[in-house]
């Protein structure tokens, strides 16, 4: 096979067919953690589940380790508690890829014993100096 001149094998074919995003083959753009925080905070998720997904009395914790995307469809869409529903005309499948892309990419919290102002709380409450 000849493109302009240089010879293009099948092997390179198959490489550069499998190299291209995802986004030239779906017409979808990758999950963006950057995009996702964007909608997770103004969506109003932040206001129960924390800004950074830690939860709080009025809504439970997601981060880290979410759900997978589906799985939040699936729960925002028809939930069956207090939260209100998502439906996909006002978060379709991309928008929650990108918020499950956000809460995937929030780190756990530190331990208490790798923060020096909690470890000294705690050494005082034990009666250690």
């Amino acid at each position: 096979m000849t493109y302009l001149g240089n010879k293009i094998t099948a092997p390179l074919l198959l490489l550069l067919a499998t190299s291209v995003p995802a986004i030239a083959v779906t017409g979808e753009p990758a999950p963006s953690a950057e995009r996702g925080k964007s909608l997770y905070m103004t969506a109003g998720c932040k206001h129960c589940h924390g800004t950074v997904g830690q939860g709080s009395a009025a809504g439970r914790q997601l981060a880290p380790k979410p759900l997978p995307a589906a799985a939040i469809a699936q729960f925002i869409r028809a939930n069956g508690t207090n939260m209100p529903a998502y439906s996909a005309a006002l978060l379709d499948d991309a928008a929650v890829a990108d918020i499950a892309a956000y809460l995937a990419s929030i780190p756990p919290s530190p331990l208490a014993d790798s923060i020096p102002a909690l470890r000294s709380l705690t050494t005082s409450r034990e009666g250690k100096p």
